[in-house]
């Protein structure tokens, strides 16, 4: 009789414990079953790429963790799931205290709940007994009887407890995303609120795990400097100039350009139909991992035709001011000078950009207008609120002798760029040789989810000046999708 048959049912179940507790992606094989019954597990070798960084967390070797992946990998599942559940069982780690984020409580309570189903499962309590305490046992935080717990909760309201791990699952949604006033909130959390909800400053962990979706998004705030993060970058389809390494020795095994991520669950046919409805922008962000596609998205920049100069007899010439009011830091004033010659062609013919505190950014506006002479249209734009008016009356008053006007926008910024950009995809707009070209163009492939885009918003405001009498929006064509 062979060996194997021999083995008891007590000797199988502790070669299952073994197997499990000797890497996170194991008990991944062996618990699936317990969340998802009706589904057959499809490994992908990306699920060892994540398990061996939560694994490095777990065995001390780091302790700040960004992972940017596409949705449907399994990402939530593996960080704020199966991880979470593999310390407190196979790893006989049970006193770890966890806190799982997200940018809406409902997706927080979601993996915590899966979590408790998963240790309470009869499959789980034969393997590694795990006792919640009675009177700690909800779906938002529950406690086992070595001190151990799990909690979840919004990022706004995560006061309070501290925890050995911090995993925040996905900070912005999609649409929130493109809000300055829900970035800087996301970041500030990031800056003052993570950091002060660790148990030990040193040795307990933030695992931040999501999509790129702008610029200045988290991930773009902690890749902008050194915050001691490792970066586990995996996007969609195989990009070799971008290929993701880290300190671990991991090197994404793709060699070809294209290469798919997980083509057991999103084959080339599955990727190709996906991207059609979703959009270059949407794919960059969501499948590649970066916030603007590879050759630019919303402005086919490439078709700004850099020339000597204007025409010397233009019909109408406007410059139009995007202004910000931070010295040295923050948001930039720009102020776009376009002219629109008898050949149908919109000329970029200077661009004045800056940080610059109130005071400087008035006299460089006043001083451009000098320069430019009463022959140049100048418009301001207003930003919202009384401040906004007040700021922008300001300026027009400052320009006395000009033909000065202030207009309060309405409508998403890529809404009003969109009459510009059509005729920069037309090729009907040239840029006038000068040093502000490069800059001018960069922001132009990243728009609208760029880290700025106040050349963008100068530009587009004087075209809309130019375009149509009386300067109102422009729809000049219909642009092509």
């Amino acid at each position: 009789m062979p060996a194997a048959l021999s083995l008891t049912s007590d000797d199988w179940l502790a070669i299952e414990r073994e197997y499990c507790a000797r890497s996170l992606a194991n008990f991944v094989r062996e618990a699936w079953h317990v969340l998802e019954p009706g589904q057959p597990y499809i490994h992908g070798w990306h699920v060892d790429a994540i398990c061996e960084h939560l694994e490095a967390i777990t065995n001390g070797d780091l302790n700040r963790l960004l992972i940017n992946i596409p949705p449907g990998t399994m990402k939530s599942t593996l960080t704020s799931v199966f991880w979470p559940a593999w310390e407190w069982g196979p790893r006989g780690m049970p006193h770890i205290r966890m806190i799982g984020a997200s940018h809406e409580q409902g997706l927080a309570v979601r993996d915590t709940r899966k979590m408790r189903n998963l240790i309470t499962s009869p499959w789980f309590q034969e393997r590694w007994p795990t006792a919640l305490t009675s009177d700690q046992n909800q779906k938002t935080f529950y406690e086992n009887s070595a001190t151990g717990w799990r909690q979840a909760c919004a990022v706004a309201s995560m006061t309070g407890k501290r925890g050995d791990r911090v995993v925040w699952d996905d900070p912005h949604s999609v649409e929130a995303a493109l809000s300055i006033a829900h970035r800087e909130t996301a970041l500030r959390v990031f800056q003052e609120t993570l950091p002060t909800r660790l148990n030990n400053p040193d040795k307990s962990a933030i695992v931040i795990v999501m999509q790129r979706l702008h610029e200045s998004d988290v991930s773009g705030f902690i890749l902008e400097d050194d915050y001691g993060y490792e970066h586990l970058c995996l996007p969609m389809e195989f990009e070799p100039e971008r290929r993701c390494t880290t300190s671990l020795g991991f090197v994404d095994p793709r060699t070809e350009d294209g290469d798919l991520l997980f083509p057991q669950r999103f084959s080339r046919e599955t990727v190709d139909r996906d991207k059609k409805v979703m959009g270059s922008m949407a794919v960059a962000g969501q499948f590649q991992q970066r916030p603007a596609p590879r050759g630019g998205g919303f402005f086919e920049w490439e078709k700004l035709q850099v020339v000597k100069s204007a025409p010397t007899k233009l019909r109408k010439i406007v410059r139009y001011w995007d202004k910000g009011g931070t010295d040295g830091g923050g948001d930039w004033t720009a102020g776009v000078k376009i002219g629109h010659g008898d050949d149908g062609i919109f000329y970029v013919m200077d661009v004045v950009r800056g940080q610059w505190a109130a005071p400087q950014r008035e006299r460089v506006i006043r001083q451009t207008a000098e320069l430019d002479g009463t022959g140049v249209e100048v418009w301001v734009e207003q930003e919202p609120g009384s401040g906004g008016k007040e700021s922008a009356e300001s300026t027009v008053r400052n320009l006395a002798g000009y033909r000065a006007y202030m207009e309060r926008p309405t409508g998403e910024k890529s809404v009003r760029a969109e009459p510009y950009s059509v005729q920069v995809e037309a090729g009907n707009v040239k840029l006038v040789q000068g040093e502000w070209n490069k800059a001018f163009v960069e922001e132009h492939k990243t728009f609208p989810v760029g880290k700025h885009d106040d050349q963008v918003d100068g530009a587009s405001g004087s075209f809309n000046k130019l375009a149509v009498p009386g300067g109102g929006p422009a729809v000049l064509l219909k642009r092509r999708r």
